[in-house]
């Protein structure tokens, strides 16, 4: 399924961790430097901005090629238009297919030819089906899926995880009313789901391939988790989507539970990202937190906003004070040593520093002197008895 060499992609997956482990002080640029002259790997860029400009090449390309057809064909489709979208998301494809076997992986100008194919379909199939937002949606699923499954772009992963979702939400919808009333709970449910299965399939995956598209399925679970009970989305959607009335002084049915749990995933977070010292568990913690903050200042305005802001910053600077002062000596666990696998300003200059004075020292060199001393009975140069 994979179009990508295998054993390329698992090079790359190693040179990847040999570059974390140099930039922890592991081993040095030059042994890196031989290491990387061993792997034969895909054609990839890992500097953000040369990629985004060749994206941004790669979709005038595509935009060409797709336009140089219409040029070609417009006077012969005439209101039969959906061919023509087709057309496009072959070319996608092709092109996709095409950059892939020249071993271009995660390059920039594959982007745009895979983004573009999936475009094209989605815009094809809304043609036919009258924009039909489910079969749109279920369509962009499949087709996704597919994609991530045969070209492992993160983008594709995480189209996936956002058409599946939509499709389950607009399927919820074209049931009766009475299961439209449990939509949080469904999707608290359906997050559980993914979760929970994306964590087994990571438990038990014996290649590297789909590790960071199973990943970023689990994280999106939990980010889909909090927001399908958090209070402010639950009864803004309950009012726009299920026309719910909710009268000054009243307020949605389980209003409590869902206040309860605004407060309480984002502090299980933040407690399990700190004793799993899972990283990305503990920024969803901490971002769920703001947004639960936002979400009862949004209906009650206890403080004016300047006020709040200067307490809870001097809230959140003594609580910083005193976790620091806390485990500021601690060596193990949850500690405030720096990690090692962070390029930190701290340990730049500390490098900086300790190359400096070893530097510095210099060992001793005894040189002669040009004059000659006479004699002399005590240590230095002394004279004679005599003239």
């Amino acid at each position: 399924m994979i179009v990508y060499d295998k054993i390329e992609l698992q090079n790359l997956s190693l040179l990847e961790e040999a570059g974390s482990l140099q930039k922890a002080g592991f081993f040095d640029k030059e042994q890196y430097g031989a290491i990387e002259k061993t792997f034969v790997v895909p054609k990839t860029n890992n500097n953000l901005v040369i990629r985004i400009l060749f994206f941004i090449l790669g979709v005038f390309l595509y935009s060409s090629i797709c336009g140089f057809l219409a040029l070609i064909a417009i006077d012969s489709i005439h209101n039969s238009s959906e061919y023509l979208v087709f057309s496009f998301a072959i070319i996608g494809i092709i092109g996709s297919e095409i950059l892939s076997r020249s071993t271009y992986y995660g390059h920039g100008l594959d982007d745009a030819f895979i983004l573009g194919s999936q475009l094209a379909l989605a815009i094809g199939i809304g043609i036919t089906s009258d924009f039909n937002e489910l079969v749109m949606a279920a369509f962009i699923t499949g087709t996704a899926l597919l994609s991530y499954l045969r070209y492992l772009h993160l983008s594709m992963a995480l189209l996936f995880s956002l058409a599946l979702t939509y499709t389950i939400v607009l399927g919820i919808f074209e049931l009766n009313e009475s299961i439209q009333a449990f939509l949080p709970f469904i999707m608290m449910a359906f997050a559980l789901a993914i979760y929970f299965s994306s964590k087994t399939a990571l438990q038990k995956l014996a290649t590297p391939f789909y590790y960071n598209g199973l990943l970023l399925a689990k994280n999106f679970a939990l980010i889909l988790f909090y927001f399908s009970g958090n209070y402010l989305i639950v009864r803004e959607l309950s009012i726009d989507l299920l026309g719910q009335d909710v009268a000054p002084g009243s307020d949605i049915p389980f209003a409590y539970l869902f206040y309860a749990f605004t407060f309480i995933v984002p502090a299980s977070y933040l407690y399990f990202g700190l004793v799993k010292k899972d990283r990305i568990l503990l920024w969803i913690g901490l971002l769920s937190l703001c947004f639960s903050v936002f979400t009862i200042r949004y209906y009650y305005s206890v403080l004016p906003v300047e006020i709040a802001l200067t307490i809870g910053g001097a809230v959140l600077f003594a609580t910083t004070l005193f976790t620091i002062l806390k485990l500021k000596n601690k060596e193990t666990g949850i500690t405030f040593q720096p990690d090692r696998f962070t390029k930190t300003n701290a340990f730049l200059n500390a490098d900086i520093l300790i190359t400096s004075q070893i530097g510095g020292l210099k060992p001793e060199v005894t040189t002669q002197s040009p004059m000659e001393f006479g004699g002399g009975d005590f240590s230095g140069g002394g004279s004679g008895g005599s003239f």
